[in-house]
């Protein structure tokens, strides 16, 4: 029968891992979890702490996720108050006031359960400094906490959060397999499932939510994406600005829903719950919706990497190699005959972008100027007339 860790795609030795530790109940206070982008961390991570949480246990039915309860549905919406997701919130990694906070979160009791998951990702973010204000806490967390700790390699992560950690290594998923993943998750056709991976940057899990999202929201975010960058060789200055406001807009629309839904919530548990326990869930909102952010902005960018790419194959006579393949007439249009290179460069000012958006430069001006970017070294400086 199914359980909280049947989900963890791609990765059956963590899975069987993870699941007889907690039917053994010989779960550790601190775990980290090291693999490459992509390989379901963050999932894994979560499904730990919805099988850590469930009131009936891990003896119980489908142990750690009973299919009943309300614990086991917030842990797996990501709602529940009692799980903490936290990333690193400086241009260069985790600032030390950022984990003196974490730290001092630790030291309040749970709000709804009778324990409180710490997620915290990319610790190969984790400065010395940092750190430093972290270790004693990772080293004697108190006895209703437990730490999960993402990062991409055990050597990136400093030695000294390593030594204090369970390490679970997770495996590269290859790409014909992550497809075949989603595929079977989604009844999407391969060549659809290649595409939501590319546009997630590789997550498996986020490409199944990408296809599954209401409305197809973000199928038909990414068309007008993909119907935008098509036409910047004909747009002049003003078209583009009109297009970068048009496409941040559709990008981060479903945020309005997010803020509802966390509003609604918010209300819902205000009359039992103390101000501090409801000051928790505001920062856990604020956080959440941050992140929420963060990845609609990192899908526009991976789509508009994965466009030059295709166009990349397609300058270098290989179009059967095209990853956006409802898109392929029009990129064989556009670009038979172009320079891979300029391609290539322009594939460059993506990496520049997503850099200057890890520094807090505004979405606004960072997609105004990668499109501006694209035009010029793609087509030139773009229509004069």
């Amino acid at each position: 029968m199914a359980d909280a860790f049947e989900n963890i795609l791609g990765q059956p030795k963590v899975r069987e891992f993870l699941r007889a530790s907690v039917v053994s109940e010989r779960v550790t206070q601190a775990y980290l979890f090291v693999g490459p982008a992509g390989s379901n961390k963050t999932l894994a991570a979560y499904a730990l702490a919805q099988a850590l949480l469930c009131p009936k246990g891990p003896q119980g039915p489908r142990g750690g996720m009973c299919g009943d309860c309300n614990r086991c549905d917030r842990v797996m919406r990501r709602k529940h108050p009692d799980v903490r997701y936290f990333a690193p919130e400086g241009a260069t990694g985790y600032l030390v006031e950022q984990v003196r906070e974490i730290v001092a979160d630790v030291s309040l009791a749970p709000i709804q359960a009778d324990k409180k998951i710490y997620i915290l990702d990319r610790v190969d973010q984790l400065g010395a400094s940092a750190a430093n204000a972290f270790l004693k806490t990772l080293e004697e967390p108190a006895d209703d906490v437990i730490m999960i700790l993402l990062g991409r390699t055990r050597e990136s992560v400093l030695p000294t959060i390593v030594s204090r950690c369970q390490v679970v290594p997770f495996r590269h998923i290859p790409a014909s397999e992550a497809a075949g993943i989603v595929v079977q998750n989604t009844g999407a056709a391969p060549d659809q499932a290649r595409m939501a991976i590319e546009a997630c940057g590789g997550s498996i899990t986020a490409a199944v939510a990408f296809l599954q999202a209401p409305g197809n929201e973000r199928l038909s975010f990414r068309s007008r994406l993909l119907a935008a960058l098509a036409r910047l060789g004909q747009a002049d200055d003003w078209d583009v600005v009109e297009m970068a406001r048009d496409i941040l807009k559709a990008s981060q629309a479903p945020l309005d829903e997010v803020r509802a839904s966390q509003e609604a919530e918010l209300a819902e548990n205000a009359d039992f719950l103390a101000k501090s326990a409801i000051r928790q869930i505001e920062a856990r909102n604020k956080r959440a919706l941050s992140a929420k952010t963060t990845e609609y902005l990192r899908q526009t960018t991976s789509i508009v990497r994965s466009w030059l790419r295709d166009g990349m194959m397609v300058a270098s006579g290989t179009p059967d190699l095209v990853v956006n393949a409802d898109v392929r007439d029009t990129l064989v249009s556009l670009f038979s005959g172009a320079d891979a290179g300029r391609l290539a460069a322009a594939a460059a000012k993506v990496d520049e972008c997503e850099r200057a958006l890890a520094y807090n430069v505004s979405p606004e001006t960072c997609i105004d100027a990668l499109l501006f970017d694209v035009r010029e070294v793609v087509h030139g400086s773009g229509r004069t007339d």
